[in-house]
């Protein structure tokens, strides 16, 4: 990208099949063709079960892919021996939608931040308290925190601490899985703004995945769009709701509500069902839906194009 963003994670044809009963098979990522940068945020939007949560399964190495490459520094993780895994999920780590989940009710909040340095046997039981401290610090919590349980602090408060869990082994990306949608909108808006300061502080690459392409757009520098496993639509976020082209991105875009729309500007509604990912059809995905839909569509996957810098598009419209 450039000197002050290099590229930090590629992935090549990135393909995730699983197999169901007999000899079907369920495809959850279809040729994945993404790339994180140092200090840039890629959004990735796309309704339930489009396969973005697999895809970022895949970053984590909680999934093996079907086929495909994933880079990280160019190396090739899919290569690495079990040390060579173990230390590489340092370099990057995730914050999880459900922050409750992901801790135990019995630890205090001193213990949870400090449980990645403890796993890597990188600090001492004894210094828990003022680590503990600092890394509260980092996301605007007071230290007496330390002492609290999970069940004694807000959602906002609990994702926070599930941020600084996540930046406690300083790595070099950060991956949000639905991060702020259990969170009220106020929320939302107070965790973005500390991730985007913690971003730039120390220039972290962040993947940040969400259905909603309004709160992916506000904070975003790309945008990749993701229909039954495929990227049909990768941008800048900046002009997106002038220059996005692909029908899906344009239908996501005009169902947002906001203050400055146009109220007499009828609201198009996607109409039909998104085809079974177990029963794909043979040309574009979103042809069963799209009201501009042509016999090549029906027949042919439309490529992933670039029609102009830094924007690429699968559509056989364009």
């Amino acid at each position: 990208m450039s000197d002050n963003h290099p590229l930090i994670i590629e992935t090549k044809n990135l393909t995730k099949l699983f197999p169901i009963s007999g000899h079907a098979q369920l495809t959850a990522c279809d040729n994945i063709n993404l790339n994180l940068y140092r200090g840039m945020t890629l959004g990735i939007v796309g309704e339930s079960g489009c396969g973005k949560s697999t895809f970022l399964r895949m970053l984590l190495q909680m999934e093996t892919p079907t086929s495909g490459q994933i880079l990280f520094n160019g190396e090739d993780i899919g290569k690495f021996s079990a040390k060579q895994r173990r230390a590489h999920h340092r370099r990057i780590q995730m914050v999880f939608q459900d922050p409750g989940e992901a801790f135990h009710p019995r630890m205090r909040v001193g213990e949870i931040v400090c449980e990645p340095l403890l796993n890597y046997k990188l600090l001492k039981r004894g210094q828990i308290p003022e680590k503990a401290e600092k890394l509260l610090e980092l996301v605007e919590l007071p230290a007496e925190y330390i002492r609290k349980y999970p069940h004694e602090l807000s959602g906002g408060q609990r994702q926070r601490i599930g941020i600084a869990r996540a930046l406690a082994l300083e790595p070099e990306v950060i991956i949000c899985d639905e991060a702020t949608s259990a969170l009220d909108v106020s929320v939302q808006k107070t965790v973005i703004e500390l991730l985007c300061r913690l971003q730039k502080d120390k220039n972290i690459a962040i993947g940040f995945v969400c259905h909603d392409i309004a709160l992916v757009q506000s904070f975003s520098h790309r945008i990749a769009i993701m229909y039954l496993g495929c990227i049909i639509e990768l941008m800048e976020s900046i002009g997106m709701a002038e220059e996005a082209k692909h029908p899906y991105t344009r239908a996501l875009l005009d169902s947002v509500f906001d203050l400055s729309m146009d109220f007499n500007k009828e609201i198009q509604i996607i109409k039909g069902e998104t085809p079974s990912p177990m029963d794909r059809p043979p040309g574009c995905p979103f042809a069963n839906r799209c009201t501009r839909c042509e016999e090549i569509c029906l027949k042919e996957k439309p490529a992933l194009r670039e029609i102009a810098p830094a924007h690429r598009v699968a559509c056989h419209l364009l």
